[in-house]
């Protein structure tokens, strides 16, 4: 989509927005120039910024894998979707079991324009798309479309994959993940990331501050034990909070993204 095309779908293209900025830094050509200029500063900031959207889409398809391998999950809420790319939730789950149903939820306009690409599914299986905010959890749930695909009286597999750093508030953060999980049956699972500085030396924060300057950022990190929080009153997977680029990595350790250049922590937990 080019601008004059945004123009005519009356999306803003003047405001940089984190789905199209993640799609310029996986290399994707569904973002506009506000979106490579915040992308680019964000760079500048932290120069291993790619390599931490990269490492953070292996990890979600680790976690589907997962999931619907080992754990037996057939049925997917993927909130914060951000634009499809190659090996989205659906298309993970559904090479393990074809009928695997998933529901997207992004609150990009522009996601909603590329949703034919995530609503392709297997026959046996189903995708279907809403557009709502991660802040809406009552929304979400109560959206028509959701009971329509997800049968909530069964597990479900909750995606929050880099999407809980947008919320400024680390207490609404965590409401909101509580109040997800509460509708979910046992047996369900939560998998989700969020971008720390735990790895940063002091100089690398400082850098990023000079940067900066007074800009107030659009994604907040948070520590180890902040993370843990989301996952208050639920059960790790082993091997618990980890790196993004560690959590059951196929690759040798001496192979792997360091902690510093991926930047984020990762988990899976089931509801007990």
């Amino acid at each position: 989509m080019d601008e004059t095309q945004a123009r005519t779908a009356n999306l803003d293209t003047s405001v940089a927005h984190p789905a199209r900025r993640y799609n310029y830094w996986l290399g994707g050509k569904d973002n506009f120039a506000a979106d490579r200029e915040s992308g680019d500063l964000l760079e500048k900031a932290v120069p291993t910024i790619r390599l931490l959207a990269v490492e953070n889409r292996k990890f979600l398809q680790r976690a589907v894998r997962f999931l619907a391998g080992e754990a037996g999950i057939d049925q997917f809420l993927d909130i914060g979707t951000g634009l499809p790319t190659a090996d989205n939730t659906h298309e993970v789950a559904q090479r393990l079991n074809p009928a695997s149903r998933v529901v997207y939820v992004d609150n990009d306009p522009m996601v909603m324009t590329h949703a034919r690409a995530l609503l392709t599914s297997t026959p046996e299986g189903r995708s279907s798309y809403i557009e709502e905010d991660l802040r809406n959890p009552e929304r979400i749930l109560s959206n028509p479309v959701v009971a329509d695909t997800l049968d909530l009286g069964r597990p479900v597999g909750l995606m929050l994959i880099a999407v809980l750093h947008f919320v400024e508030d680390y207490d609404e953060a965590r409401g909101v993940v509580r109040r997800l999980m509460e509708a979910l049956p046992p047996g369900s699972y939560l998998a989700a990331t969020n971008i720390t500085y735990d790895f940063l030396t002091p100089a690398d924060l400082a850098a990023g501050a000079a940067l900066f300057g007074d800009r107030k950022p659009d994604a907040f990190a948070r520590t180890k034990g902040e993370f843990e929080g989301f996952f208050d009153g639920l059960q790790l997977v082993e091997p618990g909070v980890s790196a993004v680029s560690e959590w059951r990595s196929d690759l040798p350790a001496a192979e792997r993204v360091s902690r510093r250049a991926a930047g984020m922590y990762a988990a899976v937990a089931v509801k007990p």
